[in-house]
Order: structure tokens, then C-alpha cells, then sequence
């Protein structure tokens, strides 16, 4: 079921999903959580897609803000706040509002959110392209107990970095250490088969890749070895090598999809390692709201302990 409201307020808003939810018989205490997505109308549509997806896992309330500037002089760009309400079907296993925020009204974005917020439960915020220097203070992201960014959409993907180890902030997370999830426990598994001493490693990827020079952080902060960036043809991160005192520990991943594994004195084997969807990293990230400690230790480059668990 879809409801359009024009020039409205968070309060009709609020009782239009109240009517929406009751004509499909969709009572909102199966919401697990909120998960406000802040937006331009370029990007609005691929992440409202992915938010739904990923509410198939945790049924959610997606409330989308997208604020719309004026391209004309600002003074004829009236203040006013449009709502689109999809519910039931249209919306996978929770709700949809989409809010577009006109002139004014842009400033104060917190203001129309807050109402609109599931009740008793938890709030994320996410960013998909451009974010705020720190999320946390931002008035959206003081909203919410998790804040995902995406350095990788953003023009500095590396550069952005910086700035988000400055305004660390418990509960922040980025999609470019989502993305290596399946990395990192590769490469724990793999000094676990062959627990040698490393004295070396070298990340290798497309330029100005995020996730990248997270990984070679990480590596570097875990093993307290120095990591050489190294940049090749891509798709994103394509080889990690670990020089140990046994050999070269080695995954090769030139085509995004599957791995070569190698470990000295084992036979080279194929290990799926595919690059997941947008769905499949927020649908990963909605699964803890605490503070995660060790993508700050790579983040910041503070060492935790010298291994590649957690």
C-alpha cells in the first residue's frame, strides 16, 4: 500500500502510517529497529532498495531523508515537506517513508525524524554517499545508536578516512570495513592452518580504494608488521600477501568472485569470496548495535594485540 502526502507535517505522517498499517494488517510491533537513511534524490532510489532488502533480515522502519535544494534563488524555494508511505507489500518485511525536505525545513531535518522514530527501539542512521565530517554530532546521527558511512562513495575515498578517525565516535562503522568481512576471516583462518611468524604484507588494489587501506591497517595494527600498498587493474581489493618465515601465505582474488588460497606446503585451493551487495553489507551491519572496537583500532591504527582474530 502506498500513501502520498504533500506539504505535510511528521504528525499527519504519523497517523497516515496508523490508517496504512491497519488496512494491511500490519501492526508496527514486529519493527526490530529504525533505520534512518539520509539521501539525495540520486541516490535515494538504489538505497531505499537495498534498506528493504535488508529489512527481509530485521524488519524495520526505513525512514528516508531526502533533501531537496533549491536551484533557483532560496527565497523561492518555499519550505515544505513532502511524504511518501509504503506499507505492507510495498515495503518487504517492515515500513517505507520517504521524506523530502524542501528549503528550510533542510536545516532542521532531526526535528521531522524524531516523531516519526519506531517506538522502543533502536536507531541507525546511514549515510550511502556523502556524511557529515562527524556523524555523531550530527543532529541525525545523535539520533541513533549505530552511524554507517560509506567512504568508498565518496570523492576521497582514502582522504575521507582521516576524517573518520578524527571523529571516531563509539558506534560508528563504515561499508568499507563491512566489505572485508570475508577477508579479514580468510586471513585469520589461514595463519590458524599455518601459524608462522609474519614478517611482512602487502595489500593490493585499485587506486584510492577504502576498504584497501583499511585491510592494510588492520594488518599492520594486528601483526605489527609494516604493509606495502601496492595498486593493480581492480575490481576493488584483488591480492593480500603475508610474508612468513615458512613462505608466502597468498589469496588472489583477480575477478571478484572466487579466491586462490595459497599455504606453504599446502595445495593452492579456490575459496568463494565474491563482492556482496549493498543489501548484504547493511543487512550485516543491523546485526550488532555496539560499538565495534576493532574497526576503530584499524581506523585510528592503534594497535589492540598482535593477532588477526576478532
Amino acid at each position: 500500500m502506498r500513501t502520498d502526502l504533500t506539504d505535510t507535517t511528521s504528525g499527519k505522517i504519523d497517523r497516515a502510517l496508523l490508517e496504512a498499517r491497519r488496512a494491511v494488517g500490519s501492526p508496527a510491533m514486529g519493527l526490530v529497529l529504525t533505520l534512518v537513511v539520509v539521501t539525495d534524490e540520486e541516490n535515494a532510489y538504489d538505497a531505499v532498495r537495498a534498506a528493504s532488502e535488508a529489512s527481509l533480515e530485521h524488519p524495520s522502519r526505513i525512514i528516508a531523508v531526502i533533501k531537496r535544494t533549491a536551484r533557483g534563488p532560496r527565497k523561492l524555494h518555499r519550505t515544505r515537506l513532502d511524504a511518501e508511505l509504503r506499507v505492507g507489500s510495498d515495503a518487504g518485511s517492515g515500513e517505507i517513508v520517504l521524506l523530502r525536505l524542501y528549503g528550510e525545513l533542510t536545516e532542521h531535518a532531526s526535528s521531522v525524524v524524531l516523531p516519526l522514530l519506531a517506538p522502543d527501539a533502536p536507531v541507525v542512521a546511514w549515510w550511502p554517499s556523502e556524511a557529515p565530517a562527524s556523524t555523531a554530532h550530527d543532529p541525525l546521527g545523535a539520533l541513533a545508536q549505530r552511524r554507517i558511512t560509506d567512504a568508498q562513495a565518496t570523492a576521497d575515498p582514502v582522504g575521507v578516512l582521516r576524517e573518520r578517525a578524527a571523529s571516531y565516535a563509539p558506534g560508528d562503522t563504515d561499508l568499507a570495513w563491512t566489505r572485508l568481512t570475508p577477508w579479514r576471516s580468510l586471513l585469520a583462518g589461514s595463519l590458524d592452518q599455518a601459524p608462522l611468524p609474519v614478517t611482512g604484507a602487502a595489500v593490493e588494489s585499485e587506486a584510492d580504494n577504502a576498504s584497501a587501506e583499511l585491510l592494510a591497517r588492520w594488518l599492520e595494527v594486528r601483526l605489527g608488521v609494516p604493509v606495502e600498498r601496492v595498486v593493480s587493474e581492480g575490481p576493488v581489493v584483488t591480492r593480500v600477501r603475508l610474508e612468513t618465515t615458512g613462505g608466502e601465505i597468498r589469496v588472489d582474488r583477480p575477478d571478484g568472485v572466487l579466491a586462490t588460497l595459497s599455504l606453504p606446503g599446502w595445495p593452492d585451493r579456490k575459496v568463494a569470496l565474491k563482492i556482496r551487495s549493498l543489501a548484504e553489507l547493511i543487512a550485516e551491519e543491523l546485526r550488532r548495535l555496539d560499538a565495534d572496537v576493532v574497526y576503530a583500532s584499524a581506523l585510528r591504527g592503534r594497535p589492540a594485540q598482535a593477532s588477526l582474530s576478532a
